[in-house]
């Protein structure tokens, strides 16, 4: 058997810990499987003392990550420390400059650094490996780099923060309000220590950038995703979409076509019966269309301690096994300069309003719609108090730009409360 694999880890949190945890218990199956020991040889953490309950006694410590990626007797870098710069990019930088692999799970860094670092990487030759930082335990990246590469993928989409379908979940479940259901998953644990982070659909658009740019050959390209959270989201609209047979999911969808690449991360209506409208809870979806094998499916647990150290440790039997490919699937320089488009592909959209409950109130909004090009597919309106009525109606296919349109103009009639609440139904 080959020497050792061995490993530095830096972040002894959830990930970390439950990294070490993983080759403790399994060091012989996995020691089988990757055709080598793998070991760690030293950790790093922000604090020393804090307690940890995995046994770290025989590991050598250093305080400055940094030093943890440049020492000689360190084979893989393995940063689980998150953050987009500061010590997790010093430290994967140091790695590649010293001759080490790196493992991380960090899609923050890779969103916004992914394509100097890959050049970096492989112009060193050395390897990124970051199955962990996209949908936890789900084996998305390999699906795309190996599994599907010979195909021509078309698009690419699913749910990909656990904790905004945990919350869109209970809201239904429970009929509890967002902010209920917001600050019990605070309480819980669930929520990143910027809420914003998950809620806004940040954390979700760098994992989509990530897939993109394997799925379609560009460079990371997170600056054009086009972000809209979950923080609008009524109970109401919760039980329209019910009634209508459809749930509502924070959905993150790509797609290459002929004005460029189309990235979204929003709030969307799917039908209920569908692989999406089924997800519950803080799983994960991930959908990819190819041209020569159809649609797959992978559905499995998106965050926590064994789905994410499951992921990690893949990488790292990987690189044990001499698995080498370029980070994004095909080499850094390869990689095209995306043009990024706007959302224009027609669909059907979920319309909210509350209007004034006056005579040639709903008749003034059908002729701002219609003249945009929007007609009405379906609209009901419900129980109204003495001075207003909400109204909901469901479109034909149309653009969002003509939607758009005729939303900007709704307030010139004098007759809408308050701003509208627009979702694009999405075929899945």
């Amino acid at each position: 058997m080959s020497a050792p694999l061995r490993l530095g880890i830096a972040g002894l949190g959830t990930v970390g810990t439950g990294v070490i945890r993983l080759i403790q218990t399994e060091a012989e199956m996995i020691a089988i499987r990757a055709g080598r020991a793998v070991q760690v040889v030293a950790v790093s953490a922000r604090d020393r003392s804090k307690p940890r309950d995995v046994d770290l006694s025989g590991y050598a410590w250093e305080d400055d990550p940094v030093r943890l990626a440049q020492r000689a007797d360190v084979d893989v870098f393995v940063e689980l420390m998150g953050g987009d710069s500061g010590p997790a990019k010093a430290a994967t930088e140091a790695a590649i400059a010293a001759g080490k692999d790196v493992v991380t799970a960090n899609k923050a860094l890779l969103a916004h650094h992914g394509q100097a670092l890959a050049e970096a990487a492989e112009a060193a030759g050395r390897v990124i490996r970051f199955e962990a930082a996209v949908a936890g335990g789900i084996p998305v990246i390999k699906a795309l780099t190996e599994g599907l590469a010979a195909n021509r993928i078309t698009r690419v989409m699913g749910v990909m923060n656990g904790t905004c379908n945990y919350i869109l979940t209970r809201m239904e479940s429970a009929g509890l309000p967002y902010e209920t259901v917001f600050e019990e998953a605070r309480a819980l644990g669930y929520l990143e220590a910027d809420p914003s982070l998950d809620v806004d659909g940040i954390d979700a658009g760098h994992k989509l950038s990530l897939l993109s740019a394997i799925a379609f050959g560009t460079r990371v390209f997170f600056d054009a995703v086009e972000l809209e959270g979950i923080g609008r989201i009524d109970i109401a609209d919760i039980r329209h979409a019910a009634e209508l047979g459809y749930r509502i999911k924070l959905l993150g969808v790509a797609q290459m076509t002929g004005r460029g690449l189309e990235q979204r991360m929003s709030p969307c209506l799917v039908p209920v019966n569908s692989p999406l409208g089924q997800l519950q809870g803080g799983t994960n979806m991930v959908v990819i269309e190819g041209a020569a094998v159809g649609q797959i499916v992978l559905r499995g647990a998106g965050a926590g301690e064994g789905p994410t150290a499951s992921a990690v440790m893949g990488d790292v039997i990987d690189l044990a096994r001499g698995i080498r490919i370029p980070v994004f699937g095909q080499p850094a320089v390869s990689l095209a300069d995306p043009v990024a488009a706007a959302v224009a592909a027609p669909a059907p959209f979920y319309l909210r309003m509350t209007l004034q409950d006056k005579p040639g109130a709903l008749a003034k909004v059908a002729t701002i719609l219609g003249e945009a090009g929007v007609s009405i597919d379906r609209m009901r309106q419900r129980g109204h108090d003495e001075e207003t009525a909400p109204v909901l109606i469901v479109t034909h296919r149309c653009t969002r730009d003509a939607l758009d349109h005729a939303l900007a103009r709704l307030p010139a009639t004098g007759v809408v409360v308050g701003e509208p609440v627009a979702m694009r139904i999405e075929a899945v």
